[in-house]
């Protein structure tokens, strides 16, 4: 069975259907992401057909250059797969070999190891530290996602839910979700494929002492040291001296600053400070009904429970108890 799937965080689309894993970078060609996003459901004997006859479809639903890998798993622990541009799926670390056909490159009846990886590049990369996103069931944007696997995987299940829309007002609910529990895209919590629960995303080890951030699309980061958090974070004075980690949010409505906010620490205290971002960083406290707007540049100490809101995105504030 499936153990854990970590989504790499970026600007792309990722999505899990039971065993099959989707990444697809093409801007512009929505057909084709419905498309490939529709063959998680293809499952048994004849699945590599099915792929081979979308992969000589790819041009006329793609408008310009697509990137895209797309593996369906079944329960005799095999895989089938299909990619192209930057895509490749990748067992253990090792790059899936195939044969080309028109449209991109077709795999099939390949083990599936103890790793399973899909998104650009010629091997599976690291999630980078503190960032964890445990992807149940569902459709979110993301760089990649590797399937960590303790067995064989499960046949497709269930359709993934979809996103809704984003509010467009600025007094958050009684929830932790508040108005921006989507950012327009399909990064909203989703069902569990058994119950009509909310998934129930990876949940921190309760002994760690480092205070946590989580995000509204299931996304834990781990507060062990000083943050920059925004669209493209790499480049700020704080990450480029090496006294904060970067973490990029994925921003589809360009509303967030390439470096939005920081969060600082000082032993157990924990401070937001917005870095003069373009449409502001809004904190409020867990029963709070509206967001108060932070001045640019000065420290806000964080309490348990506080949520933050950057752009279209809320995060929880978890400061773990003594």
């Amino acid at each position: 069975m499936p153990d854990r799937c970590e989504v790499l965080p970026g600007d792309a689309v990722v999505a899990r259907r039971g065993g099959g894993l989707l990444w697809v970078d093409a801007p512009g060609s929505p057909a084709l992401v419905s498309a490939l996003h529709a063959c998680l459901g293809v499952s048994g004997p004849g699945a590599d057909r099915v792929l081979a006859a979308v992969a000589g479809q790819v041009s006329s639903l793609a408008s310009g250059s697509a990137s895209f890998a797309l593996v369906l798993t079944t329960d005799a622990g095999t895989g089938v797969g299909l990619w192209a541009g930057k895509g490749q799926p990748a067992v253990d670390g090792v790059p899936v070999s195939g044969s080309s056909v028109e449209g991109g490159t077709l795999a099939s009846g390949f083990a599936l190891g103890q790793s399973l990886y899909v998104g650009p590049g010629q091997s599976a990369p690291r999630t980078p530290p503190g960032v964890s996103f445990d992807l149940v069931e569902g459709t979110v944007p993301g760089g990649g996602v590797t399937l960590q696997l303790a067995g064989s995987a499960p046949a497709a299940a269930a359709a993934p839910e979809t996103a809704a829309a984003p509010a467009s007002s600025f007094s958050p609910g009684p929830d932790s979700g508040g108005f921006g529990a989507s950012r327009g895209s399909s990064a909203a919590s989703v069902a569990r494929p058994d119950s009509g629960e909310q998934t129930a995303f990876w949940r921190p080890d309760p002994s760690d002492a480092a205070p946590i951030l989580r995000f509204d699309d299931g996304m834990v980061v781990t507060i062990d040291e000083d943050l920059v958090l925004g669209r493209r974070p790499d480049n700020h004075e704080m990450v480029a001296s090496g006294s904060a980690r970067a973490v990029p949010i994925a921003d589809t409505q360009n509303v967030l600053s390439s470096a939005h906010a920081a969060l600082t620490r000082s032993g157990r205290e924990v401070s937001l400070v917005d870095l003069g971002s373009l449409n502001g960083t809004h904190v409020a406290g867990p029963e709070a009904t509206e967001w108060t707007q932070l001045e640019p540049g000065v420290a806000h100490p964080l309490s348990d429970g506080d949520r933050l809101l950057l752009g279209w995105t809320v995060i929880t504030f978890e400061q773990p108890q003594d």
